[in-house]
C-alpha cells in the first residue's frame, strides 16, 4: 500500500514538473517580447532578456512614425475585425439554428457539400479571389472585408453541433405556448447558446486581427495607410525605407499592442465558457 502511494506521489510530482517546464517554454518568449518592448536601445536589436534601461519611447515612436502609420493600421484592422465579428456571428447563428431545427429539401446534401468545401483550405482560393476583386477594382480594405465575411457561412458546423444538444422539447413547449420560430430563436436558443456565441465572436475577431496572408495578397503594394496590422508590421521589417534594426524595438512594441485586445477579450469572456448549460432544462 505504501509502495503504491509513493508511486502515485512520484507520478504526480513528475506531471507537475513536466507542466512547469512546458509552461516555462511557452511563457519565456512572451515575457521576452513584453520586456523587450520597454528596452531603451539605440542599436536596434536587443541582446539582453531584462531591460537595462526602461522606457516607453518604443510605444511613442511607433505611433509617431511618419513612414509607418501604425495608428491607421490599428484602426483599419479594428474596424474590419468588428464588422466581420458582427456579420460572421449573425450568419453563423442563424444558419446553425435553421440547419439544426428545420427540415427541408436538400438539407442533407447541403450539409455534405459544406463539409467537403470546408476541407479545402482558404489559401487555395487566394489568387482567384485576388483576380476577382482586382477586376472590380476592390483590392482594398473593403474587398478584404468581403473576403473575410464571405467565409462566414461555412463556420456553422460546431455551432450546429451545439444546438443539436439542446432538447427539441424546449422549442416544442414554447410553440405550444404560442411562440413563433423567431421568438423561439431569440428567447430560447440565443440565451442557451451564449457560450457558442462568445466562441464564434472571438474566433471571428481573431481571424482578421491576426491574418497576414490574405491581407498581403489583396492589399499588395497599396498605400501605407491602407494596410492591416500584420501586413504593416511585416513591411516595417522588410521595406527598404529605414533600417530593420532601428525599427525592431518599435516592431516589438507593435506586437505587444496586437496581443492586448485578444488577451483582454479572453479574460473578460472566459466565464461564458461553461459546460452543461442545458443540463436539466428538459424536465419532461
Amino acid at each position: 500500500m505504501k509502495s503504491y502511494k509513493r508511486q502515485r506521489q512520484l507520478s504526480l510530482v513528475g506531471r507537475y514538473i513536466l507542466l512547469a517546464v512546458l509552461a516555462l517554454i511557452w511563457i519565456a518568449p512572451v515575457c521576452w517580447i513584453v520586456l523587450a518592448s520597454f528596452n531603451d536601445t539605440s542599436t536596434g536589436f536587443i541582446s539582453t532578456f531584462w531591460p537595462q534601461n526602461w522606457t516607453l519611447q518604443n510605444y511613442v515612436k511607433i505611433f509617431n512614425n511618419p513612414i509607418f502609420p501604425y495608428g491607421n493600421w490599428l484602426l483599419n484592422t479594428f474596424v474590419i475585425a468588428l464588422v466581420v465579428t458582427v456579420v460572421n456571428t449573425l450568419i453563423t447563428t442563424v444558419m446553425s439554428f435553421v440547419l439544426s431545427r428545420l427540415r427541408f429539401k436538400l438539407r442533407k446534401p447541403f450539409l455534405q457539400f459544406a463539409l467537403i468545401i470546408g476541407m479545402f483550405p482558404g489559401i487555395m482560393a487566394m489568387m482567384a479571389l485576388y483576380y476577382i476583386l482586382n477586376s472590380f477594382h476592390m483590392t482594398n480594405l473593403v474587398g478584404l472585408t468581403l473576403v473575410y465575411v464571405g467565409g462566414s457561412g461555412l463556420g456553422f458546423y460546431i455551432f450546429k453541433g451545439f444546438l443539436d444538444t439542446i432538447p427539441v422539447s424546449i422549442d416544442e413547449a414554447a410553440v405550444i405556448d404560442g411562440a413563433t420560430k423567431w421568438q423561439v430563436f431569440t428567447h430560447i436558443t440565443l440565451p442557451l447558446s451564449r457560450p457558442m456565441i462568445v466562441y464564434t465572436s472571438l474566433t471571428a475577431f481573431m481571424g482578421p486581427w491576426l491574418d497576414f496572408l490574405f491581407a498581403s495578397v489583396i492589399l499588395g503594394n497599396g498605400s501605407p495607410n491602407q494596410r492591416t496590422i500584420a501586413y504593416g508590421l511585416y513591411n516595417m521589417m522588410t521595406t527598404s525605407r529605414g533600417s530593420a534594426a532601428a525599427n525592431f524595438p518599435q516592431f516589438i512594441a507593435g506586437c505587444v499592442i496586437i496581443a492586448v485586445p485578444i488577451t483582454v477579450l479572453f479574460i473578460i469572456m472566459q466565464k461564458f465558457y461553461v459546460s452543461g448549460i442545458t443540463a436539466g432544462a428538459d424536465k419532461g
